[in-house]
C-alpha cells in the first residue's frame, strides 16, 4: 500500500487528467457567477454556497500539490494560480503539504506542520486563556467558529517569523501569492462591488471553516503511524467538497492517486484500510460534529511526546 513517484489514475499514469481540468473550469465558472449576483441571494444562501466553492478549490490546490492534472508542476499551479482562500500561498503549501506525508512524523507538534497538538513542555508554559481558546479550536463548534481565527492566526505569526528570519522560500512564496490574491479582489471588489469585509464573511471563513472540518478528525495521536489517519464515510456532496479526501487513510496510501480514482481504490480494500488505520473509522460528518460538538477530539498536549526536539520543517 505504499505509493509510487507517478500521478496514478486506476493503477496507470494519464498525461492530463480532464476530469480535473474540466473540475476546475466548474469551479471558476461557479464563482464567477456567485460573486457576480452576490447581491440578488440572502446571506442565509451565500454564506454555504460560497463557502463550498472556496473549500473545492482548495481542495482542487491539493491536488495541482500531488501532481494533479498534468506532469508539469507549472501548469498545475496556473490551474490553481486564483487564489479564493487569500491567506495561505501556494508554494508555501506546497512545501508544508508534502513534509505532512512523512506518515512516521505525523501529528508530530514539531515535525507535522499540519498538526494541532502541543509538546506536553508547551501546553505547560502557554498562557492559561491560550490554552481554553486551544482547547475550544478542539471541539467541532470551536473549529467550525474560531477555528479560521486560529489557523491564521498561527499560520501567519509563523510565516512572518521565517519572514524577518529572512527566509528565501517564505519571502519568494509571498511575493508571488501578492498577484494570485490581487487577481481575485479586483474581481470581488472592483468588478462585482463586494466589500472586502463581504467577501471575508460570504466566502473565506465559511470556506475556511469547512476546511478544517474535513482536517479536525482527519489524524490522531497513535502509537503506530498507520493507525493515525482516519477514514470518514460520507454522503456524495461532501465527497466532492474534499475530492474523496475523506478517504485520508487510502489518500496517505497512495498520495499521487487522482481524486477520482481513490473511491474504487478504497471500496476495493474497504477491510484491510480499516485494519491497517486500526479501525479508525467515523461514520459521516453529522456524527463527528454531533459526538464532538462541545467536547474536544483530542487533547491539544501530544499524549506520546517522549522527547522535545526543534522544528526543522520549515526550512
Amino acid at each position: 500500500m505504499t505509493s509510487g513517484t507517478g500521478r496514478i489514475v486506476r493503477g496507470k499514469t494519464e498525461a492530463t487528467e480532464w476530469r480535473t481540468v474540466w473540475l476546475a473550469a466548474a469551479i471558476y465558472a461557479a464563482f464567477g457567477a456567485l460573486t457576480w449576483f452576490a447581491y440578488a441571494l440572502p446571506w442565509w444562501l451565500l454564506i454555504p454556497i460560497g463557502g463550498y466553492i472556496v473549500c473545492l478549490h482548495g481542495s482542487l490546490t491539493h491536488e495541482a500539490v500531488h501532481g494533479h492534472p498534468t506532469g508539469n508542476k507549472s501548469i498545475n499551479e496556473a490551474l490553481v494560480f486564483p487564489n479564493l482562500v487569500l491567506w495561505v500561498p501556494f508554494r508555501r503549501y506546497y512545501h508544508l503539504h508534502r513534509v505532512h506525508h512523512n506518515d512516521e512524523r505525523l501529528t508530530d507538534p514539531y515535525d507535522d506542520p499540519e498538526s494541532w497538538f502541543l509538546t506536553p513542555k508547551d501546553w505547560t508554559d502557554v498562557w492559561r486563556p491560550t490554552r481554553w481558546l486551544l482547547t475550544v479550536n478542539n471541539t467541532a463548534a470551536g473549529r467550525l467558529l474560531i477555528g479560521p481565527f486560529v489557523s491564521v492566526t498561527r499560520f501567519l505569526v509563523g510565516e512572518m517569523r521565517a519572514a524577518l528570519a529572512n527566509d528565501r522560500r517564505v519571502i519568494r512564496a509571498w511575493l508571488v501569492h501578492i498577484p494570485a490574491v490581487a487577481l481575485v479582489l479586483v474581481w470581488v471588489l472592483v468588478v462585482c462591488d463586494l466589500s472586502l469585509l463581504e467577501y471575508l464573511v460570504y466566502f473565506v471563513w465559511p470556506g475556511t471553516s469547512l476546511t478544517l472540518l474535513r482536517s479536525y478528525a482527519e489524524h490522531r495521536a497513535h502509537e503506530l503511524p498507520e493507525g493515525r489517519t482516519a477514514v470518514i464515510e460520507t454522503n456524495w456532496l461532501m465527497s466532492l467538497l474534499y475530492l474523496n479526501n475523506n478517504l485520508h487513510a487510502a489518500h496517505h496510501a497512495h498520495p499521487s492517486m487522482a481524486w477520482y480514482a481513490l473511491p474504487a481504490e478504497y471500496r476495493g480494500r474497504r477491510s484491510a484500510y480499516l485494519t491497517r488505520n486500526r479501525g479508525y473509522f467515523i461514520g459521516g460528518y453529522g456524527r463527528l460534529i454531533l459526538q464532538n460538538l462541545f467536547r474536544p477530539h483530542q487533547p491539544v498536549p501530544h499524549p506520546f511526546m517522549v522527547s522535545e526536539h526543534k522544528p526543522h520543517w520549515q526550512k
